[in-house]
């Protein structure tokens, strides 16, 4: 794309100015990346899959084949595996070394999105594009899961802002310098997207290619998008990711049918997975990833608009990146399996378009106000929202400073009052700065209150809570009993161990985990169960009725304590 350095190139920012800059910056990615990854336990089927899997690569040497409970697992491609595998061997198991790749990748994709803002709008619009990436919720929310969607969104970003380069015009001189230049960014975007098909499979040649596709048909410029296709490019794409899909189809026979039939075509094409939603599903769960900077969207498209017959480079590098987001809004609109972190892909472009609406308007210059108005409002109306949310549930609602509740809502409220006050005032950078704080306030304080909302939604404070009231617990020993299977991956991956299903009235299995709806009919069974001021979603149980000497609930009720308890009090 061009480089159009439109916003005060004469502009000069002191050593002093510069340094508050880095370190809010670096406060922003480590705070919205990093800051406690392990807050709380793995959640949902897919997070302690994918560890566990990474788990027996990191313990078998078996880089290729993935495995789940000693058995060929085709549903995802390995590059989550290997980087979790990696930083299991570097940091250890736990679940912030399961989440640190996705961290990782989400530093990688918001450093190249910032290197193409610097390339098309400037070195100011680059700074804020390093500060608003990081702090909407989508970025935030996917860089703390032990998923695909982060490595996928990620890598695709980065080939993409290689395929931004190829897509500009050439010189007209065809010097050495410049070819060399262009076979190594064709090689980068080829390294790229074949590291995107190892991410997610197949996607990331339908994502791209339809980008740069719908691009070309807008803008008639069919030349610059065959560049995409460079000998490089295609020999780059081919050397990193075919080996892996060769060398496991020859391994594993019933590869090409699990993952590219069934986990690939049938996913889109047939509701068969169950992840059946209305064709617009994607259109609020992108709005919800751009919070709190969703307001400032219609400033970038009235910019889009604008810009068609004033400055047709700069329309076109704008319009890559409408192209860039809206493509896989509409491939996974039509698709009959939808789930949130499929629309991840469309983030990094969209907030590169609202950037230079954001440096736009930190200038002393007049500008609307509306944009900081409304986010301003919609921050207090967010933390409105928790607050009665809170009260509906008596988890959340709480003053005590060990439940930390009150402070996020408050965050919000606060924040958002100071932001729209101060763009009132036409302090609109010292607005924007606000907007930043309150950001990184809201995510330390949501990052300090999630462990109180463990036990309800992951099986980690369980395995902790059974160890401590029976201390002679094993897992060999331990079975569950109508769990829900999210619930039941969880214990298998805590456990090292695949827990079997319980039959009532067997005695092989000493210890039990069954679903809080399900405690009254096992203790009807003859189980002891834990018990809780407020039931968690897995409550551990056993079938002896004595330990060492005393009842187990008398014991219990003297020493066990779980974090809803800690909580509760």
């Amino acid at each position: 794309m061009t480089q159009t350095d439109n916003v005060s190139a004469n502009h000069s920012d002191s050593f002093v100015t510069r340094l508050a800059w880095i370190a809010l910056v670096l406060a922003s990615l480590y705070i919205c990346y990093f800051h406690n990854l392990g807050a709380i336990g793995l959640v949902g089927p897919d997070e302690p899959r994918y560890a566990w899997i990474a788990r027996d690569m990191a313990e078998t040497g078996d880089w290729v084949t993935p495995k789940l409970y000693g058995k060929p697992w085709f549903e995802k491609p390995p590059l989550l595996y290997w980087g979790a595998a990696l930083s299991f061997k570097l940091f250890g198991v736990s679940d912030a070394a399961a989440r640190f790749p996705s961290a990782v990748a989400a530093v990688l994709a918001t450093l190249a999105m910032a290197w193409l803002a610097w390339r098309i709008y400037g070195a100011e619009t680059a700074r804020w594009l390093l500060l608003l990436l990081p702090t909407t919720v989508g970025m935030i929310g996917f860089s703390h899961a032990a998923a695909t969607d982060m490595p996928f969104a990620a890598m695709l970003a980065v080939a993409m802002v290689f395929a931004a380069r190829l897509l500009g015009p050439v010189p007209s001189s065809s010097s050495t310098s410049f070819t060399s230049s262009n076979s190594f960014t064709s090689f980068c975007f080829g390294l790229f997207l074949g590291l995107a098909a190892l991410a997610k499979g197949p996607a990331a040649v339908v994502l791209s290619a339809g980008a740069v596709l719908l691009w070309a048909v807008l803008t008639k410029r069919w030349r610059e998008a065959f560049r995409c296709l460079h000998p490089m490019a295609i020999a780059a794409f081919c050397l990193t990711a075919l080996p892996w899909y060769i060398l496991c189809a020859h391994r594993n026979p019933d590869f090409f049918r699990v993952f590219i039939i069934e986990h690939n075509f049938k996913r889109y094409l047939t509701p068969e997975f169950q992840h059946i939603q209305p064709f617009w599903f994607y259109i609020p769960i992108l709005l919800l990833a751009l919070f709190p900077w969703l307001v400032f969207l219609l400033p970038a498209f009235q910019r889009l608009f604008s810009l068609e017959q004033r400055n047709s480079s700069e329309w076109s590098s704008i319009l890559f990146l409408a192209c860039w987001a809206f493509f896989p809004l509409l491939f996974f609109s039509i698709s009959k399996s939808k789930l949130p972190g499929y629309i991840l892909p469309s983030l990094p472009p969209l907030a590169l378009m609202l950037a230079p609406s954001i440096t736009k308007q930190s200038h002393s210059k007049p500008s609307p106000r509306w944009p900081l108005l409304g986010t301003g409002a919609a921050l207090v109306l967010f933390g409105i929202a928790l607050h009665q949310q809170a009260r509906k549930f008596p988890v959340m609602f709480c003053t005590s400073p060990d439940c930390g509740f009150s402070r996020i809502w408050l965050i919000a409220a606060i924040g958002g009052i100071v932001v729209a006050v101060l763009a009132l005032l036409r302090s609109a950078r010292l607005s924007l700065f606000s907007l930043i704080c309150s950001t990184l306030l809201l995510v330390v304080g949501i990052d300090r209150f999630l462990p109180n909302l463990e036990p309800g939604i992951s099986a980690r404070d369980a395995t902790q809570v059974v160890r401590h009231v029976w201390p002679d617990f094993s897992p060999q020993g331990a079975a569950t009993w109508q769990l829900n299977r999210p619930f039941s991956y969880q214990l298998n991956f805590y456990f090292h161990e695949e827990l079997p299903e319980w039959n009532p009235g067997e005695k092989t299995s000493a210890w039990v985990f069954v679903a809080k709806n399900r405690v009254q009919n096992a203790r009807t069974l003859g189980l002891e169960c834990v018990r809780f001021v407020i039931d968690p979603a897995v409550v551990p149980c056993r079938q002896s009725a004595s330990v060492t000497g005393f009842s187990t609930l008398d014991r219990l009720g003297r020493s066990s304590e779980s974090g809803l308890n800690r909580q509760s009090r």
